[in-house]
């Protein structure tokens, strides 16, 4: 039976842990066997729903030590489990990985999923490993280029795959699980919700948003709240920083953070505008196709892949957009975006929610899943 071992450092939250359970799922829809090492977390339950097995190892230590006793084990693992290719999809499990690969001489692959500063020759060093598969996906084709330009990979080895999401399951959300979303959140059935979902950390911009909100027109935001969505994964500074901004522009009550959602969809389909603001490159940005999805109102950061997922001008007419592009960091221009963004008319609302979810079905899960098992399947011939 063929067996597909994919390697990540946790199963938390976030992109690579949430495409590694829709592979697994999809290995088993083909009748192969599907193994994820990790160091476990929230998402092993849905892991074993969808059939996939779970195997524990601390993948998510850059330890030197932990990672060669990591490679020595997966090794072992490769050759007990007979495992036909080993999918690595973060660097420090990459490189364990990238060992036991060779020494069994079995097919490896990588997906290059982050953007991965490189401050220095170490750093890149380190980073190179998402560039030494067999195979290497690149989630955008903002990614391939930093593939190329920085290892001088291309051509036949580098596969440009989109990240993947559950278009339909995003665009049909039952109206009670809305419902219970924006319950949670505290919101009632008259007030307006900007919504901001991604992790807690600096640069994704979260301190944008709220400078963005805070300069709205009063009158504007009086039937309107600020939903930040995202774990803090440990960052309490970030947090607090967060919270004396908020302080500081007297919106207490106004700007809610609200922590971990375990329904994405059910999040996106609750907003009246979804605000992308990541300060530094998105190696994809999942947020903007699943706001758009769910017939959103999106404005991003110009900068990075997502350019490659909204419709914009100068790169479509005006009447072709899908969302808005605005500088990276930019607090007064996102204020002014959403201004227009919250005044619509009923009517350009709904003609740029219907070409929203058109454009978002380009970077589905199945074409996502589809175009990984035939990368799969070309190194089994």
């Amino acid at each position: 039976m063929t067996t597909i071992l994919q390697v990540v450092p946790e199963l938390e939250t976030g992109g690579v842990e949430r495409t590694a359970v829709d592979m697994a799922q999809a290995c088993k829809a083909r009748g192969w066997r599907a193994l994820v090492a990790s160091a476990g977390g929230r998402l092993e339950a849905e892991l074993a729903q969808v059939g996939g097995e779970h195997i524990a190892m601390p993948l998510a230590s850059k330890n030197p030590f932990v990672m060669a006793a990591n490679a020595g084990r997966l090794a072992e693992i490769v050759r007990r489990e007979e495992v036909s290719i080993l999918h690595a999809r973060s660097r420090a499990p990459a490189w364990s990985a990238l060992y036991a690969a060779r020494k069994i001489d079995v097919p490896f692959v990588t997906t290059y999923h982050g953007a991965y500063g490189q401050k220095n020759a170490l750093k890149g060093f380190y980073n190179s490993v998402m560039a030494r598969g067999d195979a290497v996906i690149a989630n955008s084709h903002y990614t391939a280029g930093l593939i190329r330009d920085r290892y001088g990979v291309s051509g036949e080895r580098v596969t440009v795959i989109h990240r993947g999401s559950d278009i339909e399951a995003i665009a049909n959300v039952p109206p009670e699980r809305v419902a219970a979303m924006r319950a949670t959140w505290g919101v009632d059935d008259k007030t307006r919700v900007v919504l901001q979902l991604a992790r807690l950390t600096h640069w994704k911009g979260q301190g944008v948003t709220i400078d963005a909100f805070a300069g709205l027109d009063p009158a504007l935001r009086e039937d309107i709240v600020l939903i930040l969505v995202g774990d803090a994964q440990g960052r309490e500074d970030y947090v607090a920083e967060l919270e004396a901004s908020i302080a500081r522009h007297r919106l207490n009550g106004r700007i809610r953070l609200v922590g971990h959602c375990a329904d994405v969809p059910a999040a996106m389909n609750a907003a009246d505008v979804v605000a992308v603001s990541s300060v530094e490159p998105e190696a994809f940005g999942r947020a903007a196709v699943e706001a758009q999805a769910a017939g959103r109102p999106v404005i991003v950061s110009d900068l990075g892949a997502v350019p490659e997922t909204v419709l914009a001008p100068p790169r479509v007419a005006t009447e072709e957009r899908t969302g808005w592009r605005i500088p990276a960091g930019d607090a007064h221009a996102l204020s002014a975006t959403l201004t227009e963004a919250l005044t619509l008319a009923p009517q350009a609302l709904n003609a740029l929610s219907a070409r929203a979810r058109a454009n978002a079905a380009r970077f589905s899960l199945e074409a996502m899943c589809g175009q990984t098992l035939d990368v799969y399947s070309r190194l089994l011939r």
